[in-house]
């Protein structure tokens, strides 16, 4: 590996020195404008009665978070009226929630912590009412950004994949797909600071479009989500939290570095972020390279290079009254497109053609406006997604630009007895526009509006949630093209409407046993190609013909959820069945044009079920062992019988995590082996073929290593340690025989400044 890439400009650490005074001041100075009205004390101690620092405590309703100093002590000001939830979290105790009124007068409010060799309870953010998952009705995955790249994966989505019951359909290394119990594309949502992301995601090789940097944690909803998200969230969705402001009158700075043996890659990032009592900022930059990935016979597989650029950014202000946050993301992808196979062998990390130059844009308002007894969320989001694609020059053959506003209302209710209740808005006006040589879709407008109501009722350990939901989405697209030709588009007009209900309910059967049970409808309207495609979809290599008379996508899912822990010992079952009325699939048609088989899509009800089950072992009194297994299984058929397409093997996961005591120079340190084990796919989709099973091994160490006054987090990861030559079921090179990436050794550095 070239370690040049360890070097950190001596300036660019100079620089941000001395700008840590100046604007430690200025937030400072903006913090004296606060008038001072609610307040909560309090100190967090453990059983032993001794003091706890380092405590997280947050109010997630309002946004508010800080840290217990050294004597355990916390303190919140400027708080507005109301009812709130604070939340107390450490590693390795069990979190607290507790709730409390505030009504212009000092509380204090003093904590005790038990140790816990459970994972730490989260506050879920992507569910209506933002509950710990403890609290929640629906089975929500939760995992932190660092958690995920402890396992050494090289994108974003690959390590989404690591979590049960998600998968990723792939081209390469650099283009992946989020694919949820089956169902992906259109059929998984996505949300990013707190709007809905749009990004083409109707296209086989139109990858996520989020870098891991300044991302805190992603939370994954399998099934369907409508209720709350609308159109396309019917097989579930992926919550993004954005990375969290620095603690009041604080400031931080972070570089990290990240090597990749495998595909001679470079993940470069650079933060600061500071806050006062009102004020908030932070800023993040981020640098990714990668030269073709290797299969384990040490060929390369040509024009798998990528190279990425992002930039977020965040401005936040709160006070008694509201909270609002403004926040930027801009990322610049650079992805070739492997369609020779392994062909020229370079180590070259720029691109050749055919390749795609992505743009995107994220731009966000997160508003909260607080009454005596209630509150108003209103989420604003304009989001731009500049495609091109450049098949022998540059001169680019499809050029379309997508551009999405969309709103989110939430007005919360006064809380009347243990019965809370919620009514939304969300409405998103999209145009797409077309300037390049060829056309994959017209040039169209989509308008989304919906309203929804939704209840909760919590009583002891039981749970009772309800919600109702009715959308309309108008469709309507340019005539273009001439008749009776390839690229001819007809003009479209056609409106969706329907109406989604959810009802769940959560109980302790007993104190360590949890029972999870929900039933909920979800919709997806046609997305543009599957109405309108006339012509050669070059990455398939076949001739799409839409379908302007298709009816919306309607289904209805089941869903169990069991969870059993002790003192040592964790379990949990997940079960699912889904139904769908009208599920949209393409089909060959019998003939061809111009050379190329011609599909058609078409519709037929379908069913999907399974499930994910695991167990955590935490043997005593070896508290230092992590034994934890997973298996998850799906399985998709059409009403004829025929199996469903890009349906995930089943997948048998396996860990041995240690957990080393701290010394002097090496703290927090871990080793973790990993034997992950994919089953034979026998049941493929009629125009896909079987795939074979295959074992990865993956190892894993890491810590922070202290240095006299340096310190800084190091991970070192080796995934597919024994160079294991593979085909996944969900990669698109599995037609051309393109095995997956081989060995991969990677090294991470993070600095705090």
């Amino acid at each position: 590996m070239n370690l040049n890439f360890l070097m950190v400009p001596i300036e660019i650490i100079y620089n941000f020195h001395k700008m840590k005074s100046f604007l430690y001041a200025l937030f400072l100075g903006f913090s004296l404008f606060a008038n001072a009205q609610n307040k909560i004390t309090g100190t967090i101690k453990d059983v032993q009665n001794k003091p706890m620092p380092g405590v997280t405590i947050s109010i997630p309703e309002i946004h508010k978070e800080t840290i217990s100093d050294a004597t355990g002590a916390y303190v919140f000001t400027n708080l507005p009226s109301g009812n709130f939830k604070i939340v107390f979290s450490f590693i390795g105790f069990a979190t607290q929630s507790k709730s409390l009124l505030m009504n212009q007068k000092e509380i204090k409010m003093d904590v005790v912590l038990e140790e816990t060799i459970h994972q730490m309870d989260e506050v879920i953010i992507s569910t209506a009412f933002n509950k710990l998952q403890s609290q929640n009705v629906m089975k929500v995955e939760h995992q932190s950004m660092k958690t995920l790249q402890q396992k050494g994966t090289s994108t974003l989505i690959e390590g989404l994949a690591t979590i049960p019951g998600v998968s990723q359909v792939s081209t390469g290394t650099s283009i992946g797909k989020p694919v949820i119990r089956g169902l992906s594309g259109n059929r998984v949502l996505v949300y990013s600071q707190g709007v809905r992301l749009e990004n083409q995601q109707f296209g086989e090789e139109h990858g996520l479009g989020l870098n891991d940097a300044g991302i805190e944690s992603v939370e994954v909803i399998k099934g369907p989500a409508s209720l709350l998200y609308g159109s396309d969230a019917i097989g579930g969705v992926l919550y993004f939290n954005p990375e969290k402001f620095a603690s009041p009158n604080t400031m931080d700075a972070n570089f990290s570095q990240k090597l990749f043996s495998n595909t001679n890659g470079s993940n470069t990032t650079l933060g600061v972020k500071t806050s006062s009592d009102n004020f908030k900022f932070l800023a993040r930059g981020s640098y990714n390279t990668h030269a073709d990935y290797k299969i384990p016979n040490g060929t390369r597989v040509t024009n798998t290079r990528y190279n990425e650029s992002d930039f977020k950014t965040a401005l936040g202000y709160s006070n008694a009254k509201f909270t609002s946050t403004l926040r930027y993301n801009f990322n610049k992808l650079d992805l070739g497109i492997p369609e020779n196979g392994i062909a020229e062998q370079t180590s070259s990390k720029k691109t050749t053609y055919p390749k795609q130059a992505v743009f995107a844009t994220i731009v966000s308002l997160n508003n909260t406006f607080f009454f005596k007894n209630s509150k108003l969320d209103a989420d604003l989001g304009y989001i731009s997604n500049d495609r091109s694609e450049y098949v022998d020059s540059d001169v680019a053959n499809l050029h379309m630009k997508l551009k999405t506003y969309n709103y989110n209302v939430k007005y919360y209710l006064p809380k009347f007895g243990k019965l809370e209740s919620i009514l939304g808005t969300q409405g998103m006006h999209q145009t797409n526009t077309n300037s390049g040589i060829e056309y994959l879709i017209p040039n169209a407008t989509t308008n989304d509006f919906g309203v929804f109501g939704t209840a909760n009722y919590e009583w002891n350990k039981n749970v009772v949630q309800a919600g109702i939901r009715f959308d309309t989405r108008n469709v309507s697209a340019t005539e273009h093209g001439i008749v009776g030709e390839e690229g001819y588009f007809q003009s479209v007009d056609k409106k969706f409407q329907s109406f989604n209900s959810s009802l769940g309910f959560k109980t302790n059967l007993k104190e360590n046993i949890i029972l999870r049970l929900n039933f909920a409808s979800g919709f997806r309207a046609p997305n543009l190609a599957e109405l309108t495609s006339n012509g050669v979809h070059e990455g398939s290599n076949r001739y799409e013909i839409g379908n302007v008379n298709l009816q919306k996508e309607q289904n209805f899912q089941t869903d169990l959820n069991l969870e059993y822990r002790n003192s040592h010992f964790e379990l949990f079952v997940n079960g699912f069945y889904n139904h769908i009325n009208n599920y949209i699939f393409i089909a060959p048609n019998g003939t061809q044009i111009n050379g190329l088989d011609a599909y058609n899509y078409a519709q037929a009800n379908a069913n999907l079920y399974g499930g994910e089950a695991g167990i955590h072992f935490h043997p005593h009194p070896l508290d230092w062992l992590h034994i934890t297994s997973s298996l998850e299984s799906v399985t998709g058929k059409k009403q004829n019988g025929d199996n469903l397409p890009l349906i995930p093997a089943n997948k048998w996961n396996n860990s041995i995590k240690t957990e080393f005591k701290s010394t002097k120079y090496l703290k927090d340190s871990f080793a973790v082996l990993n034997v992950e084990h994919t089953l034979n796919q026998n049941n493929p989709g009629p125009f896909e073929t079987k795939s074979n099973d295959y074992t990865l091994l993956n190892f894993g160490f890491g810590g922070r290593v202290t240095l006299g006054k340096m310190a800084f987090d190091v991970n070192l990861n080796a995934n597919n340690l024994l160079n294991r030559k593979y085909i996944s079921h969900l990669s698109r090179l599995k037609n051309d025989g393109i095995p997956n990436i081989g060995r991969n050794i990677v090294l991470g550095i993070n600095f705090v400044i």
